[in-house]
């Protein structure tokens, strides 16, 4: 089976991409620092642990597997630290983008699937999101984001890198099969945080904003499913493999929810009411971001399975009463 190298790979994402590509007949290789991923979560191919910034540990990984690809995942990803701390942004994602690039160039591996988001669109309030909206990103996470973009198109030009781009929305969810899930810590993400605190595990959820230009006050978010978002990524490398030649695709199901309206569904998934408070908003949250493409369906054949608020609330809650991972 080709190898194909996925950073990040015992992370959130990319452990359930991980077993996305097993399925699909390829065998990934996670490339990890352990920093917020877990080695628990790595159960579908071989590990290898070392950090971006690292080339010549990046230069013995592709000189040992010869990935046919990379599925470039890992990346600091908190919207509120990005704003506090931003050269731990620029420093950790876009400089380790560029020492991976550099690497997979060296070694001929041409094909490149990145991890986006939808926070390179910035705060485009009433605009309902495609893949041709200007990009105009507000804190330096999504502005890290969008820096490999155009790092990925002169490469592209340089170096004959072909590249599949997803900018997508909230992930949430979990593997149904239980294999692998979200863990986080601290965690950060609105649905687990919400199931800890149904579950006691924290005393309350805390809404960050309850006077956004929204009919009840709160953020609104599209949320996609972990599991669809990762049969995406598998379709983009056949994508390149076939040779069609460098995309972006947004990942979202064109449904927006906001915070109050998830913490309603979480109620009825649980059948336990979710105890929360309401703060200040966060510096460089946007108000609304909801996806407007069909590209991914017309182009990709993708389509979602388990994008529904039920499912992936289930899904976590599921995961969630198992434990997560060992964190010693």
């Amino acid at each position: 089976m080709a190898n194909v190298l996925v950073t990040g790979g015992a992370g959130y994402i990319g452990s359930h991409a991980c077993k996305a590509l097993r399925q699909a007949g390829f065998t990934p290789v996670t490339f990890d620092n352990l920093e917020t991923g877990w080695r628990d979560a790595v159960k579908f191919g071989p590990f290898e642990e070392g950090n971006l910034l690292d080339r010549a540990r990046l230069d013995e990984v592709f000189e040992k597997h010869a990935p046919v690809a990379v599925m470039h995942f890992a990346a600091l990803s908190q919207v509120g630290e990005s704003m506090t701390d931003p050269g731990k942004y620029w420093r950790n994602n876009v400089q380790g983008s560029l020492t991976l690039i550099e690497a997979a160039t060296a070694a001929g591996c041409n094909h490149f699937v990145f991890s986006s988001t939808c926070a390179t669109y910035g705060d485009q309030d009433g605009v309902t999101l495609d893949e041709e909206c200007e990009q105009h990103p507000i804190n330096a996470y999504g502005a890290s984001k969008r820096a490999i973009e155009e790092m990925l198109a002169h490469f592209s030009i340089s170096h004959g890198l072909q590249h599949v781009i997803f900018r997508y929305f909230n992930v949430a969810g979990a593997d149904p099969e239980g294999e692998v899930g979200e863990f986080h810590q601290p965690e950060t993400h609105l649905i687990p945080l919400m199931l800890q605190a149904i579950d006691g595990q924290r005393p309350a959820l805390t809404i960050y904003g309850t006077d956004y230009d929204t009919p009840d006050g709160t953020c609104i978010r599209d949320y996609v499913h972990v599991c669809d978002l990762v049969d995406a990524h598998v379709l983009g490398l056949k994508w390149l493999q076939d040779g069609k030649g460098n995309r972006v695709f947004n990942l979202g199901t064109g449904n927006g929810f906001s915070v109050r309206e998830v913490i309603e569904q979480s109620g009825v998934v649980t059948n336990r009411d979710v105890p929360f408070n309401e703060g200040p908003r966060r510096a460089g949250d946007a108000t609304r971001l909801v996806s407007g493409s069909v590209r991914a369906e017309t182009e990709l054949g993708w389509a979602p399975k388990r994008s529904t608020m039920k499912d992936m609330i289930a899904d976590a809650w599921r995961w969630h009463q198992n434990g997560g991972y060992d964190s010693e």
